[in-house]
């Protein structure tokens, strides 16, 4: 299948072409002729798989009738407006605005929090016709009345489900109070959890439904590998790994701000060019870290999962995973990151005791047993007590299954051989 096939018009699709894509990925094949027709659609898909040019190019195609090159701000009310849960994440989204959008005269604009509101204000003063933004950032804007959401035809949620996850119901509900009754609703999501359904049954009015990975899978791509480890010597055998496999732009996952600076200082203290992006640094100050890392001036990005969530890097070949997260779905978030457009990735897992059972629940939801080594010099202590991790069991239902033996196949309770 070709991009001609889909409905777009002629110049998107030269756009399109002129971008070096020819053939659509499957979200893409599958959501834009639905998007194009003015149908609602809960979409999911795993992170990477081309879902922002899905919503963006059919918006594009379906608000050109409304192009106009005035200068009244009356003439470009906000027609489509996407919610996305981070800074990064509006960023990128209204990156592929532009870039698909250039042949097209509307006017588009992002505003999200961390930076001053003045610039902002000035550009929704304008009038634009699509405009990305965070939840958060966008009610300060509806509380100053510099934004009017009352001709908005086209609604997203971009990320539907890390926007729950991240308490952001109570915005969306109140955003979605300012909008008029009749309009096109699409929501993306990594997943369809609960939550996401009932969600969009409150939202979607008889949605199409398009889901083109299997839930709870790993990208094919990415090779897997855990190494069990002593907790106090994680620090050590990330660093030794980095330089023994000489490793250049690794992605290390964090559950904590606090964990997140201390590793990247350890790391740098240690020559490793290494920086800490989380949500108590300035956007300034992320920006700077991640254009660094994409150039290959910074060796390893020290994350959280929220600072982590919508970081759109190319052919990022190593994910880490220092600490396993809390909700194992958020494992193949990480590592989903890496093994993109069928390049292939690594993704490494620190495990030490304390993370037995949140270990067992990704193996659990992937289905599989991840397959482990141990390096010489970091053999860990057997005789080492596990100690609570601060949220009591990781998942639900989880045993102990303890990292330092050979992994269980999932389900089937025998021994990997």
């Amino acid at each position: 299948m070709t991009f001609d096939t889909l409905g777009l018009s002629a110049d998107l699709l030269r756009t399109v072409a002129e971008e070096g894509y020819e053939h659509p990925t499957p979200v893409q094949a599958a959501a834009i002729p639905d998007v194009l027709a003015g149908r609602d659609m809960l979409a999911a898909a795993q992170t990477g798989t081309g879902k922002t040019a899905a919503f963006v190019l059919p918006i594009l195609d379906r608000l050109r009738p409304h192009a106009n090159t005035s200068f009244s701000p009356a003439r470009h009310p906000v027609r489509a407006l996407i919610l996305v849960p981070t800074r990064e994440l509006a960023m990128q989204v209204f990156e592929s605005v532009e870039t698909y959008g250039r042949t097209v005269p509307l006017r588009a604009t992002v505003v999200f929090g961390g930076v001053p509101i003045e610039p902002q204000i000035q550009a929704l003063r304008a009038g634009v016709e699509i405009l990305v933004a965070t939840p958060g950032r966008l009610l300060d804007h509806v509380g100053q009345r510099t934004v009017n959401l009352g001709q908005t035809e086209i609604l997203v949620l971009d990320e539907g489900d890390r926007m729950l996850d991240m308490g952001f119901l109570p915005d969306i509900r109140r955003i979605i109070e300012l909008l008029p009754a009749k309009r096109q609703n699409l929501l993306f999501s990594a997943t369809f959890s609960e939550d996401i359904r009932r969600l969009s049954s409150t939202i979607l009015r008889d949605p199409v439904t398009v889901e083109v990975a299997p839930r709870n899978t790993a990208a094919e791509d990415v090779r897997q590998i855990v190494y069990p480890v002593d907790r106090d010597r994680k620090e050590a055998l990330l660093a030794h790994l980095i330089r023994k496999q000489d490793l250049r732009q690794v992605l290390v996952f964090t559950r904590t701000k606090l964990a997140a600076s201390r590793l990247a200082s350890i790391l740098d203290r240690q020559g490793l060019d290494a920086v800490a992006i989380h949500s108590d640094r300035s956007q300034q100050d992320r920006m700077r870290a991640l254009e660094g890392f994409k150039k290959g001036e910074i060796r390893v990005l020290v994350a959280t999962d929220v600072a982590a969530r919508g970081l759109d890097i190319e052919d990022l070949p190593h994910v880490v995973n220092f600490e396993l997260p809390w909700q194992a779905q958020d494992y193949i978030h990480r590592i989903g990151r890496t093994g993109r457009a069928g390049a292939t990735g690594d993704a490494i897992s620190l495990v030490c005791i304390d993370e037995t059972d949140l270990l067992r629940g990704v193996q659990r939801l992937l289905k599989v047993a991840i397959p482990w080594a141990v390096e010489d010099g970091f053999i860990p202590d057997k005789n080492a007590e596990p100690r609570p991790l601060g949220r009591g069991r990781g998942t639900e239902g989880a045993t102990g299954h303890h990292p330092h033996r050979k992994p269980v196949h999932a389900g089937d309770g025998r021994r990997r051989r």
